[in-house]
């Protein structure tokens, strides 16, 4: 009867939760611009309210780094199991504003999308977690099973401080799984569950050159300029296969198996759904791979910046001092983020033309994580997906990253289930980022199942450090 009510009190309160998801977005949550600290510590407060309201216990704000941290749990069921809620609450930067059709932090309901910034990454589906917890607690006033929620602010800057707090508090944050909702499912009818995550590493690359600008007429075809040296280096980082070009780069990629491949290649996007996706009518990389499998099977390299020179209207005749690249590594099993980044290093300091210097910043970094198909809880997350979708999910892995997985498997031992209700053409991290209101409800719906389901799930099972097996056949 709990479950049901739950569910009745789900359908007749979204106006509620749409009204509230709004308010969330339109916090600017920017964790990588610092002019928004003020507006991350207002977000944390009024998310440890609105857990509160929610009817969770001891909800508070967390000092932790750079952004605070939101716990809140429920534990009255000493003999139940116990379910980690992760999530974050900070989002990516908005630019460029001028590509909005309306406010990044002003939300609009358009058709049955919701726009903003956060409204799928990661606020929106993190508000699929809350809400089914408050549908249980405002009926029965009790849940299926122990909850703890832990919700951040840093994640889009690689959760810098967040593995030293689990470190410090294995006892506050025990449980038996994590549960996570912050990736895409295939469509609004076609759930899915993602069982392997892709690792990360953020870097700055600076080329300098002369001591400051020079007029480019005295000194263009003498002095090198740093702006090209810089375009010289990242052109060479990618070999004409797609391959990346760094010595070792590939020694520790695990091979995917072919009965793995040969199942995504029946269940996974194809080449023309990634495109459809993505808005673009040509494919790139590395060959002997499909799309999907070039983002979630193989490692990446990808230029997420370059800014050097002179950027106002019209032109200017110089020779910048210097010139900067943003670059971002995603990583498969058993690629490492520290070798990876020594090398990286290496390989610039060999291919750094000797007419200017470079340097190497390191921004964030993130372990790829996989997860065990044969845990009860994954199961139980099937279950709830059937009964919140009314179809059965596939089981794919994610080209992204979310380091705290990796933390929770190696710092607490418990596996995580990853869970998403983002739709691919959701835009994160883009301009006109949308939230499927349709796939919104839904989820919160698979959510209050999922709580539900976890009461089969043994309490305590056995613990290892790391979660290797597929076995995709007994899915």
């Amino acid at each position: 009867m709990s479950l049901s009510r739950a569910l009745s009190y789900a359908t007749a309160h979204r106006s509620k939760f749409l009204k509230e998801l709004k308010d969330f977005i339109r916090f600017p949550t920017v964790s990588a611009q610092p002019e928004h600290a003020v507006d991350m510590k207002r977000c944390a407060v009024w998310l440890a309210a609105n857990l509160r309201q929610s009817g969770l216990e001891d909800a508070k704000v967390i000092p932790n780094g750079s952004y605070p941290l939101v716990y809140a749990s429920w534990r009255r069921i000493p003999q139940r199991p116990t379910v980690l809620i992760y999530g974050h609450y900070d989002v990516q930067p908005a630019e460029p504003l001028g590509e909005w059709q309306s406010g990044p932090f002003e939300p609009a309901v358009r058709g049955l999308d919701l726009y903003g910034r956060g409204s799928s990454d990661d606020k929106g589906q993190m508000f699929t977690q809350v809400k089914a917890l408050e549908s249980y607690l405002r009926t029965s006033g009790r849940l299926p099973v122990n909850v703890k929620c832990l919700f951040e602010g840093g994640e889009e800057i690689g959760s810098p401080h967040l593995s030293r707090f689990v470190v410090r508090n294995k006892g506050l944050l025990a449980a038996d799984v994590a549960v996570i909702s912050d990736t895409s499912i295939l469509g609004s009818q076609r759930p899915a569950i993602n069982y392997a995550l892709r690792g990360a590493l953020g870097l700055e690359l600076e080329v300098r050159g002369p001591k400051h600008d020079l007029h480019s007429g005295d000194f263009g075809g003498a002095i090198h300029n740093p702006l090209q040296a810089l375009a010289e280096i990242v052109a060479s980082l990618h070999d004409d296969r797609g391959h990346v070009a760094i010595p070792g780069f590939y020694r520790s990629v695990r091979r995917a198996s072919q009965h793995e491949r040969a199942y995504l290649a029946q269940a996974a996007p194809s080449d023309l759904d990634v495109l459809r996706s993505a808005e673009a009518q040509n494919g790139w990389g590395e060959t002997g791979y499909s799309l999907y499998e070039r983002t979630t099977l193989r490692p990446a390299l990808t230029v997420n910046g370059l800014v050097g020179g002179y950027q106002g209207p019209g032109g200017k005749g110089v020779i910048p001092t210097r010139a900067l690249a943003k670059l971002s590594f995603r990583l498969v099993p058993d690629q490492d983020p520290s070798e990876i980044d020594r090398l990286f290093r290496e390989h610039i300091d060999r291919i750094t033309p000797p007419t200017v210097r470079s340097r190497v910043r390191t921004l964030a970094g993130a372990k790829p994580a996989l997860s065990d198909l044969r845990h009860p809880a994954i199961r139980a997350a099937a279950l709830a997906y059937r009964k919140g979708f009314g179809s059965s999910p596939v089981f794919l892995r994610s080209g992204g990253t979310i380091p705290v997985v990796d933390t929770f498997q190696e710092v607490l031992g418990v596996p995580t289930v990853v869970m998403g209700f983002g739709l691919p053409d959701g835009r994160i991290h883009a301009p006109n980022e949308k939230l499927h209101l349709p796939t919104f409800y839904n989820g919160i719906a698979t959510c209050i199942w999922f709580l539900a389901a976890l009461t089969a799930v043994q309490k305590h099972p056995s613990r290892r450090k790391e979660m290797r097996g597929m076995s995709l056949e007994e899915v």
